[in-house]
């Protein structure tokens, strides 16, 4: 049975009842059973349940086990579609959307990537018990879980003036400082932008948008328009 990420959503949300969905992560060596107490694991450990779940539902898919995009393939002819990502996290979102450098590539080399659609996952867990209940979930675009912020045009990882990975936005929240990107455009205009102001990469803004929106076009056959930042950065900074 092939399904689409948003088909894969809804059956989790109105069949399983995901939300407030709770259960122990055990490890068995020998005859000594442990209750695992530590978050670290929580996430893997989530796509792999969702991995075996999709199996004993019928649902066509490929898991992705090597550190690459995507997490998923829910396509199996047509591995260019139906990319489907999963991020979990405790608290607030501080996951990685993906490393800089390795992004504003691969989607020039991969346009369909800007289409892969995320699976967000809130999750506590029970302090000294183990217990791992699912909070909250969404199904997003790349552009509806990035923001801008204070420093960057885009928010993103700085370390020592070194910029890692690419962050995302508190999308759930009323009270976060930067909201979401409207579209997909004035995503990728905050991500020129932050290329330009990068000294690591300010070398390759002068054709970036141009290869980007060649690339996007030879794949879709539709333009991608892409505004200057200085013109929609109003609608994403604080009051």
């Amino acid at each position: 049975m092939k399904l689409t990420a948003e088909e894969i959503y809804h059956k989790l949300k109105s069949d399983f009842k995901f939300i407030g969905a709770d259960g122990y992560i055990r490890f068995n060596l020998r005859d000594y059973d442990i209750v695992v107490e530590q978050n670290n694991v929580v996430g893997n450990i989530l796509e792999e349940w969702l991995a075996k779940w999709l199996v004993s539902e019928g649902i066509e898919n490929v898991h992705n086990q090597r550190q690459a995009s995507p997490d998923f393939w829910l396509d199996k002819e047509k591995s260019n579609e139906g990319w489907l990502e999963v991020k979990s996290f405790i608290g607030s979102p501080n996951f990685d959307i993906g490393a800089f450098r390795s992004y504003i590539n691969e989607i020039i080399d991969h346009p369909w990537k800007l289409h892969a659609k995320y699976l967000l996952i809130k999750y506590n867990m029970e302090e000294n018990g183990g217990l791992v209940i699912i909070e909250d979930f969404w199904l997003k675009n790349v552009w509806e879980i990035a923001c801008t912020s204070s420093a960057w045009p885009l928010k993103v990882q700085c370390k020592r003036g070194v910029i890692n990975n690419i962050r995302p936005a508190t999308w759930y929240s009323e009270r976060s400082d930067f909201r979401p990107f409207d579209c997909l455009e004035d995503f990728l205009a905050a991500l020129e932008q932050t290329i330009y102001k990068y000294h690591d990469t300010n070398n390759l803004a002068d054709h970036w948008s141009e290869r980007l929106c060649d690339s996007y076009f030879k794949y879709y056959g539709k333009r991608l328009n892409l505004p200057r930042w200085m013109d929609v950065k109003h609608k994403y900074l604080k009051d």
